[in-house]
C-alpha cells in the first residue's frame, strides 16, 4: 500500500483553478521531487496535500485513509511533516527551543528524538544554545528540518529547501534528506533546483500549468531529451 496518494487533484485560490487533475504519490523511503516552471503549481500541489487548501476535485489517502478535509494539525497527527519556504524559524528563540517546539504533539516533550536530530545535523547541535534568527540561511533551513522530524513523521514535505543557499550547503541538505529517507521516512519535495533534485529523486513529476507533464523516475526524466530541452536548461543532444 502506497503511504501517499494524491489522486486527480483540481483546486486552487478563489474560483481559479491552479491544479489541473494532478496526481502525486509517495511511499516509505522514496524521494519524490516535484519540479517544474514558476507557478506550475508545485507548491500548491504539497499544501493541498497538508490540508493548507482545499480541492474541488480528487482525493488525498494517507496510509490507507481517505483524509480530504481533515486541517493541517490532525495531519500532523498522522504522521506527516511539512516544511515550509519561508518564515520556516521562531528567530527570536534559541535553535532548541525551535526543535522542541516541533514535539508539541508529543506527550514526552521530543525526549530522545531530540538527540537523533543533532546527530543528523551536527551544525544544529554547535547552535543549539543560538538564536535561530542568528544563523545562516541553510542552518536555518536544517533546523526547520530538525524542527519537522521532532514528530518522528512518516512523510516528510518539503517546499524549495534549497531556497537561497549556496550549492555546497544545497549538496549537503541533499544529503542529509537521502539519510533521512534511508530510515523509510517518505520524502516529498518541492525543488527549483531540478537537476540537483532529480539526481537524488525516486520518482519526479514535471508539473506544467498544474497538471502531470511527464512522471517518471528521476534519471529517467534526466535523460529524456524534451524534459532537458525544456524544464533543465540543456541541450537536446
Amino acid at each position: 500500500m502506497t503511504l501517499l496518494q494524491a489522486n486527480n487533484m483540481r483546486g486552487g485560490y478563489g474560483k481559479a483553478d491552479i491544479l489541473q487533475d494532478c496526481t502525486i504519490t509517495c511511499d516509505r523511503g522514496e524521494v519524490a521531487v516535484i519540479v517544474g516552471p514558476n507557478g506550475a503549481g508545485k507548491s500548491t500541489a504539497i499544501k493541498a496535500i497538508f490540508g493548507m487548501m482545499g480541492l474541488r476535485e480528487g482525493e488525498v489517502t494517507f496510509d490507507g485513509e481517505t483524509i480530504n478535509g481533515l486541517p493541517p494539525q490532525a495531519r500532523v497527527e498522522a504522521g506527516m511533516g511539512m516544511v515550509p519556504q519561508t518564515n520556516n524559524v521562531f528567530p527570536g528563540m534559541t535553535v532548541e527551543e525551535n526543535l522542541q517546539m516541533g514535539a508539541f504533539l508529543r506527550e514526552d516533550g521530543g525526549a530522545g528524538v531530540i538527540d537523533k536530530v543533532y546527530e543528523l545535523f551536527p551544525a544544529v547541535f554547535e547552535k543549539r544554545y543560538q538564536h535561530a534568527g542568528e544563523l545562516s540561511g541553510g542552518q536555518r533551513q536544517q533546523v526547520a528540518v530538525g524542527r519537522a522530524m521532532m514528530t518522528e513523521p512518516t512523510l516528510l514535505i518539503l517546499d524549495e529547501p534549497t531556497a537561497g543557499v549556496s550549492p555546497i550547503v544545497m549538496d549537503e541538505l541533499f544529503d542529509r534528506i537521502l539519510e533521512i529517507a534511508k530510515t523509510g521516512v517518505a520524502i516529498l519535495m518541492v525543488e527549483q533546483n531540478a537537476r540537483q533534485a532529480l539526481e537524488i529523486a525516486d520518482t519526479g513529476y514535471v508539473l506544467v500549468q498544474g497538471q502531470n507533464r511527464f512522471t517518471d523516475t528521476g534519471a529517467a526524466l534526466l535523460a529524456d531529451k524534451e524534459v532537458r530541452a525544456t524544464f533543465l536548461g540543456g541541450d537536446q543532444s
